[in-house]
């Protein structure tokens, strides 16, 4: 990870403030005027108002991650993050005196669980374990935190865990910041262990994903190349299976009495709040925490120099491709900030050497490098993915020639300023949303760095001479130090899905509720009233000229532009829209060699992109406003005057023709192709794909005409920057090159396909788990004042951790990592409603998991309690969510496309306060139950119960090449 820079040079200074009795240290010159807090329990708590939103992101960092577990339960710190979600002695239970005499003894139970190896006795033992825990359900109440969450209004309630860290984080409405200080402290404080083994089942969930992942293992296996002595290497996240069969609760009580301590913890806080207010009551809470003084220090054993290249090979379903990596300082080394400028010179998905030398003049199919910090060493990674036809080796050593020319110094200087620029650019974006701001003080805290050395690193990085990058890579880049990974196409011998044991579904209590519950639904706090869009007052519409409608909305925050030109025509109309628009990259003008385009852009710090969807497609410029001019003539000049290369055609379409290949080698990319194909049908995929023999046979004239003719259709142009309305009028009257004359477009929108009768779809994928989706067309079209129900039916029944579906797929039963289902919106008015859900288990759960989402999907549980909650987390998240800066003019489109002028949260907001529990069942009642479906399943086929899948409906395979249209 590229870690952040700041603006201005800066002092640290010690400040103490005249109305508040508590201390903090601030940085001149500092752009976030951050606050950072040390409580005397050693707790840090960094802050940086923002006062845009009524909401704060919060951030609580544990210095303690995967590096720490105990080598005997690996993946303790992963599983002890899904646990922190399970409630306290307060909440999660009704009753935690009668509860707890059977979690101890589910604690007792797993210690010899662990340490038995005749597999009856496991069973036997796993049984009792299973039997107690049903019993002990009965007195908990799942889900408690999120209800608790979502009744204070709570956005994104999530969690992390990573080598270094294990991070909660909260986005939270500004006046609920004594029930969150309160809810967490709780939770940090007194965490309990319940719903212990069906969360694991959960986690089983997660780590089988992870086998089908080849990115996991080569990431895996480099750290293991790099590191044969510290745990970043010895170890891994989510741990071994072996580990994961066999758990411990004592373990994990023990690692949290050690680490979880608030000299090991962060609080950081970004948005809209006093911080005098914000300090006195992190404190009332978690003040009273008491620190390890014996906080144990990593020992690990330093690592050896690496003097001959270390070879490792993984295999995997996934295209081949090629990883080298290595070995940096730890991340306060303050050489690190060459390794971010050697990595921008590499890489920089414009103009650096990889981004020119191989991958503009088409030498590999893909490639990339950074430089990425951690708290104990850091790592420097090359990878490249080979052509048709090229070998691992070759693209190794393409690679290894790019690092030879930054130790010989043989680029450009001129890159380090422009590196630096872009920057800057980068800040400025980053420093204008309040939730990057807290993750900004996570890494500071977590990779043990002074907050002002962070705020010094540009000043430090312009004075970085060329001279000094080619020493610090003939120092850390040498070319024998490193690590490689082959990444090979194959099955993985090594891959062995964890079996996990059979449980008792516990009981979800639904209707239950804590005290503690009530006592923070009953809180007072003040009211924020709700803004909504007034697109009149909130944005400008005007015409820069006949045919080209400008949408604008001022930058008040940076200087920074995004200048969009709209147009309502895609793939559907011409399938080879994309097509044209990748190979315009690769292009240069009579004026400008393509690398010259990517090197100016790059050195006034703009980008440009260009994208083409079913029904609309896109040219976007964005960067430093004092250079828009001349990135807006760049751009002009080369989609106006572009230059036809036969030989870069040729390679584009061998290319591409991997890249589809590559396609069909990756889970994630077959479910997205089969979800198409349910959706929309077979028609509808030839429509907009570009089969292969079309491919093969397009031409540079006809890919360059469709540009042109492109460029003569009326479009709207969407503007966000600094500049005036009528700056922004001449400058397209400059720079923005069209026809005098534009010709309409007629908008078009693909329909879903009808399920008038149940069927089920079968693609093949050769994974231990599959990937299943339902879906149904359900027959209206857009009606806006049905957006109240389905919103708050979406919200009870499949909106988040609170919600039914988690509750019952995730939580009561074990059957996924994740697992979803909604009423789906339209996007345009003339297009139906849709009902879709989705789970990731294992091929032997797909039956138990298709008859669970049945019987919840057309027999919908009622509870009045999660109803309020669901209801109470809605309207308080409508209270305080704003629509600011560019998100106008895109949520303007998307209202206009519902045939809406007005922003449609305001009616929702204010019919679903008289709702009720009957609203909702009504809702499930007339839009979901007993909908005819299509079912798609992505898996290996022969793994799957047939049988069962017949009594859905007919079944039909259908092959790669139907689903992705080549």
């Amino acid at each position: 990870m590229k870690r952040f820079l700041l603006l201005t040079a800066v002092v640290l200074a010690m400040l103490a403030s005249s109305c508040s009795k508590y201390k903090y240290e601030t940085v001149a010159g500092d752009p976030l005027k951050t606050r950072i807090y040390t409580l005397p329990n050693g707790l840090k708590v960094y802050m940086s108002v923002m006062k845009e939103q009524p909401r704060i992101q919060t951030a609580i960092a544990v210095k303690v991650g995967g590096k720490n577990d105990p080598a005997e339960t690996t993946g303790l710190a992963h599983y002890f993050e899904h646990l922190m979600f399970k409630g306290t002695q307060q909440f999660g239970t009704a009753d935690y005196a009668a509860e707890k005499p059977m979690l101890d003894q589910i604690e007792s139970l797993f210690e010899v669980y662990r340490k038995t190896s005749d597999e009856a006795e496991r069973a036997a033992i796993y049984h009792r374990i299973d039997s107690i825990s049903y019993e002990a359900s009965k007195i908990a109440i799942p889900n408690e935190y999120d209800k608790l969450m979502a009744a204070i209004g709570a956005n994104g309630t999530n969690a992390f865990t990573s080598q270094d860290m294990t991070v909660y984080v909260e986005d939270i409405p500004s006046n609920q910041i004594d029930n969150w200080a309160k809810i967490q402290a709780d939770r940090f404080l007194n965490p309990v262990i319940r719903g212990f083994h069906t969360e694991l089942e959960t986690i089983y969930e997660e780590k089988n994903m992870s086998l089908t992942q080849d990115s996991r293992k080569l990431w895996e296996t480099m750290d293991a190349a790099l590191f044969p002595n510290h745990p970043y290497g010895t170890q891994t996240v989510l741990g071994t299976q072996e580990s994961l069969k066999n758990p411990s609760i004592t373990n994990v009580k023990n690692y949290h009495k050690t680490y979880y301590v608030p000299n090991n913890m962060a609080v950081c806080v970004s948005g809209d709040f006093n911080p005098d207010e914000m300090i006195a009551t992190i404190d009332k809470y978690f003040g009273g925490m008491q620190p390890n003084p014996e906080l144990p220090k990593l020992e690990f054993e330093p690592e050896k120099p690496i003097t001959t290249p270390v070879v490792k090979e993984v295999f995997g379903l996934e295209a081949a491709r090629v990883m080298m990596g290595w070995r940096l300082p730890a991340a306060v080394d303050q050489s690190n900030d060459v390794a971010d400028i050697v990595g921008s010179i590499l890489y920089n998905e414009q103009a650096g050497l990889i981004d020119l030398d191989l991958n503009q003049q088409q030498k590999v199919l893909s490639a990339y490098a950074y430089a990425s910090s951690q708290p104990d060493y850091g790592t420097f990674i090359m990878a490249g993915s080979p052509k048709t036809g090229q070998s691992l080796d070759e693209v190794r050593d393409l690679l290894l020639a790019e690092v030879a020319k930054v130790r010989a110094g043989e680029f450009d200087e001129g890159l380090i300023k422009a590196s630096i620029n872009n920057y800057k650019m980068q800040l400025m974006n980053e420093f204008d949303k309040y939730d990057q701001r807290a993750m900004f003080y996570v890494y500071s805290f977590i990779y043990g760095k002074e907050w002002a050395d962070d705020i010094k690193q540009l000043d430090r990085m312009e004075k970085i001479t060329k001279q000094d990058v080619v020493e610090w890579a003939n120092k850390f880049l040498g070319p024998e130090s490193y690590a490689i990974v082959y990444k090979r196409e194959g099955k993985d011998p090594n891959e062995q899905k964890i079996a996990a044991p059979k449980i008792t579904p516990i009981a979800t209590n639904r209707d239950a509720q804590s005290a503690f519950l009530a006592e923070i639904q009953g809180s007072e706090v003040k009211p924020i009233e709700p803004v909504f869009v007034d697109y009149k007052k909130d944005m400008a519409q005007f015409e820069a000229r006949k045919g080209i409608e400008v949408l604008y909305k001022k930058n008040e925050s940076n200087d920074i532009f995004t200048l969009t030109y709209v147009f309502d025509t895609g793939t559907e109309n011409d399938p080879a829209l994309n097509l044209a628009f990748d190979y315009l990259g690769y292009l240069g003008t009579d004026s400008l060699t393509a690398e010259q385009i990517a090197s100016k852009m790059y050195d006034i710090a703009c980008s440009f992109s260009m994208r083409a969807g079913a029904n609309q497609c896109s040219i976007s410029i964005t960067g430093l406003s004092e250079n828009m001019d001349e990135a807006m003539e760049i751009v002009g000049g080369l989609l106006t005057g572009a230059r036809p290369d036969e030989a870069i055609l040729a390679n584009l379409k061998t290319d591409m023709m991997k890249s589809r290949a590559d396609a069909k080698l990756n889970q994630s990319r077959c479910f997205r192709a089969l979800q198409q194909y349910m959706l929309y049908g077979g028609d509808f995929i030839r429509r907009t794909t570009l089969t292969n023999p079309a491919l093969e046979t397009t031409t540079s004239e006809a890919l360059l005409a469709k540009i042109q003719d492109l460029l003569g259709k009326q479009h709207e142009v969407l503007y966000y920057g600094p500049q005036s309305e009528k700056e922004v009028t001449e400058a397209l009257a400059a720079h923005h090159k069209t026809p005098a004359e534009l010709q309409p477009l007629e908008k078009k929108h693909v329909q879903l396909l009808p399920t008038d009768e149940s069927r089920v779809l079968m693609a093949q994928y050769d994974a231990k788990q599959l990937y299943y989706m339902q879906f149904s067309n359900l027959g209206k079209q857009f009606d806006v004042t049905a957006d109240p129900e389905i919103t708050l039916y979406n919200e009870y029944f499949g909106g988040g951790m609170n919600s039914i579906v988690f509750q019952e797929m995730r939580e009561a039963r074990g059957l996924a990592y994740s697992a979803a289902a909604r009423i789906m919106q339209p996007g345009y008015a003339d297009r139906n409603y849709g009902y879709m859900a989705f789970i990731a288990t294992q091929n032997d759960k797909m039956q138990t998991a298709i008859e669970a989402f049945d019987e919840i999907i057309n027999n919908m549980p009622e509870s009045e309690a999660a109803f309020n909650i669901a209801k109470d987390g809605l309207i308080s998240r409508l209270r305080t969510d704003r629509t600011v800066k560019d998100q106008v003019l895109w949520s303007y489109i998307d209202q206009r496309d519902m045939g809406l002028t007005e922003d449609r949260n305001k009616q929702i907001f204010e019919k679903v306060q008289s709702m009720t529990l009957a609203d909702v069942k009504a809702a499930q009642e007339k839009w979901v139950k007993d909908r005819k479906y299509v079912y798609g399943i992505l898996g290996d086929i022969q793994d799957l119960n047939l049988n069962y899948l017949k009594t859905l409906g007919p079944i039909q395979t259908v092959s790669q090449e139907e689903i992705f249209g080549y």
